[in-house]
């Protein structure tokens, strides 16, 4: 089996990138279908290069192996949802939330609620599950355009995926590059920071636009009259399986095992204290029905989730990481990159070329996990090179890889940020500022000379 050659590496992704992007936005053709196209393509350039049938299988078959507690969390993920919203969890939260939330600061603060829950679990998926799915109904409430609450949470969600000891995007990206965890997220604050307050200035800023949209009071109260009619809104009670989900998490229990005992929680509180019928709660684990209190908007928002609505995203994500797995396995992102990576003298341009790759394994692999690894692998010694500091590799890896995968319809979070709010990723992308603004921020710093961490002062330290 030979490697493929830069050209024939570039032939192969731009084919890839020629079919998605013009079967998607110019034909409008099904993702799944041209997914199912470039595993074809892909396929058949590894078979050129030798490959035969059963070995093609095994590189796709090992990415989604590795890909298995990824895909774990989307299905219980569906099921967190819909047993959040048969035990009153999510309606509670809706309740009390439009008491205090104001149409001027509802962004921001929804900003800050979603960075601090993501910080303190970990998770950018569990987050957008939760307190997503509940900003998502108070904004609309609001009427505030859905794509840019949608824009605020991925925000929020993204900054605790990135900056939280305990998310394993985190962690990987760390032992990846041969950091300890509390170097890389100081090298991450230097930029993180900067980029997260800008996209809270620009929150702030739009949600005094809003802050004229008359809080329509009668709405409101119709809404609350609804949820109050509907379900028992005593908090010390509904709010026990996201307590019990939170704390779990943060005390570092597996996400499935944490995720596994709030549904349970959840259904327990659904059957004996909202006393539903328990063969309709335990279906609305597979497929969640809309509720009926009479407003239209609430009853679609209480009858999401279910594993049935994450099945679209689930099977684009399983093709996806397939695809992936024959790009990387039969070389083709390797060679692609290294070429480009030869070509590189100065340090921004490391940077710019670092967190580009990153994006550009994202799109290729649909899943930040694999592109994490493979891009510290592929740009370590370059970085050794310019006597830079590990944790300055990892920091732009993640600048690449975990910040824009949620802008990307066919990766695993972005095909499940959609699922889960309702709204498609390339209407909520232009608003998700902070992630693109972070790599901006990051290159721009890089070419001022700021906040490269060199390896002196590492060992120093």
């Amino acid at each position: 089996m030979r490697s493929p050659s830069f050209a024939h590496s570039l032939l192969c992704f731009s084919v890839i990138v020629a079919l998605i992007a013009g079967g998607l936005f110019g034909l409008g053709i099904s993702l799944h279908a041209l997914i199912f196209l470039c595993l074809l393509w892909a396929g058949i350039n590894a078979f050129s290069l030798g490959y035969k049938y059963l070995q093609i299988r095994e590189l796709m078959t090992s990415a989604l192996t590795r890909a298995m507690p990824a895909i774990y969390i989307f299905i219980l993920i569906g099921m967190v949802i819909a047993s959040f919203m048969q035990s009153g969890t999510i309606s509670t939260l809706i309740y009390f939330g439009l008491n205090w939330l104001n149409p001027s600061i509802f962004l921001a603060v929804g900003l800050i609620l979603c960075a601090v829950m993501s910080v303190a679990t970990g998770t950018s998926w569990g987050t957008v599950g939760t307190m997503g799915v509940v900003l998502m109904g108070i904004g609309e409430a609001m009427n505030i355009p859905l794509p840019i609450i949608a824009g605020m949470v991925v925000c929020g969600a993204t900054f605790g995926d990135k900056m939280s000891p305990v998310s394993d995007t985190t962690n990987l990206a760390a032992m990846s590059a041969g950091t300890t965890i509390y170097r890389h997220m100081y090298a991450m604050l230097l930029t993180t920071l900067p980029s997260f307050l800008i996209t809270f200035v620009i929150f702030l800023v739009m949600g005094f636009t809003y802050a004229s949209q008359s809080l329509n009071v009668e709405d409101i109260y119709k809404i609350k009259t609804a949820l109050a009619s509907h379900y028992n809104l005593a908090p010390y009670i509904t709010l026990l399986p996201l307590v019990l989900l939170t704390v779990m998490s943060i005390r570092k229990v597996p996400a499935e095992v944490a995720m596994s005992c709030s549904i349970l929680l959840a259904v327990i509180i659904a059957i004996f204290y909202q006393d539903t019928n328990t063969i309709s709660v335990l279906n609305a684990l597979w497929e969640n029905t809309p509720q009926n209190t009479g407003i239209t908007n609430l009853d679609a928002l209480l009858g999401r989730g279910g594993i049935s609505s994450m099945s679209w995203t689930l099977l684009l994500a399983l093709m996806a990481i397939a695809l992936g797995g024959i790009l990387h396995g039969a070389g083709f992102l390797a060679a692609l990159l290294s070429g480009i990576i030869k070509r590189v003298k100065r340090t921004a341009t490391l940077i710019a070329v670092t967190i580009a790759s990153g994006f550009l394994g994202n799109v290729a692999m649909g899943e930040a996990y694999i592109s994490i690894i493979l891009n510290c692998q592929l740009f370590q010694s370059k970085y050794q090179q310019q006597k830079l500091d590990p944790s300055v590799l990892s920091r732009s890896v993640e600048e690449g890889a975990t910040m824009t995968t949620g802008l990307i319809p066919w990766t695993t979070a972005g095909a499940f940020y959609s699922a889960t709010l309702g709204v498609e990723v390339l209407d909520y992308a232009p608003y998700a500022f902070f992630n693109y603004l972070n790599g901006v921020v990051a290159i721009a710093m890089a070419t001022l000379g700021v906040g490269l961490l060199k390896e002196k002062r590492a060992q120093h330290h």
